[in-house]
């Protein structure tokens, strides 16, 4: 495959490759003494439903009380008692209409656990935890939680290496995220940042090359997608924002026929990942 450069001058191969290895028992979620009262405020600004999403939050260490249905029966209700009692997480058993209120008519599966609230990672964090020459998504402004959890399950299921996200006028690690990437928020890292062009900076700066997503641009099976790259994924309805498109360092585009000239972002990210992660050897 041709080498990429960024000008007649400058190589890729000249730019820096090194990455620190993954830290030991890195954290992302912060221990807190576990509460012993909560109130339906409290609940409903932190917490997980369904049972993946459940299990995966309390394998984590994240959990302070699990509320489960009066009805709630079966091997699977039976494998989580245990695990909240080894994790000393205190069940509660309500009825299926205080969960419905409780998830806001979710698909809660019988179960709601109370947890700790996620921590971001900040970028250096990120990168330091990270392995050699990672790959990580960038997502403009993302606002469904829906195609942010599809996007966080494609992910861990591809091998990224970790998700970039705005602090302001995007969707964040919310129940119904959580709930959408059936626990995989638990493995695949997030880290928040105040500005995503001074990011992006940053990432060039240690040597990633930055791709984005438009109708125009280079066909996503021409990509090279080997070495330390991040990819943005652009708003649902907007697509990538003027001020980034400056930043990107080539543009990929998803050939299309039909009638409809755009695809959902989740998809759009689901094929992308997916081409790097066979190009990246994985497959």
């Amino acid at each position: 495959m041709a080498k990429r450069y960024r000008n007649d001058k400058e190589k890729r191969n000249e730019r820096p490759r090194t990455r620190k290895e993954s830290k030991n028992g890195a954290k992302r979620i912060q221990q807190e003494d576990k509460p012993t009262v909560h109130t339906d405020e409290e609940v409903a600004e932190n917490f997980v439903f369904g049972h993946h999403a459940v299990m995966e939050a309390l394998k984590q260490g994240r959990g302070n009380k699990l509320f489960a249905s009066e009805d709630a029966r079966g091997e699977k209700i039976d494998e989580l008692k245990e695990l909240a009692r080894e994790q000393a997480v205190p069940v509660k058993w309500v009825p299926k209409q205080k969960l419905d209120q409780m998830s806001n008519q979710g698909v809660h599966q019988g179960l709601i656990l109370a947890i700790t609230p996620y921590e971001y990672l900040s970028l250096p964090e990120l990168m330091d935890q990270s392995k050699e020459n990672p790959f990580y998504l960038i997502l403009d402004n993302l606002e469904d939680p829906h195609n942010f959890g599809s996007i966080l399950r494609t992910a861990d299921a591809s091998g990224v290496d970790g998700i970039i996200i705005p602090k302001h006028r995007a969707v964040g690690i919310t129940p119904v995220v959580v709930k959408t990437s059936t626990g995989a928020v638990e493995h695949v890292p997030v880290a928040r940042v105040t500005n995503l062009h001074q990011a992006i900076t940053e990432l060039k700066s240690k040597g990633f090359w930055i791709f984005g997503t438009d109708m125009n641009g280079t066909s996503y099976t021409k990509w090279n997608a080997e070495g330390a790259i991040a990819l943005i994924i652009g708003n649902e309805g907007r697509g990538m924002s003027e001020g980034l498109k400056k930043d990107v360092d080539e543009m990929l585009t998803i050939p299309m026929t039909g009638h409809v000239q755009s695809l959902n972002a989740s998809v759009a990210a689901g094929l992308l990942m997916y081409e790097a992660f066979r190009q990246r050897g994985n497959l």
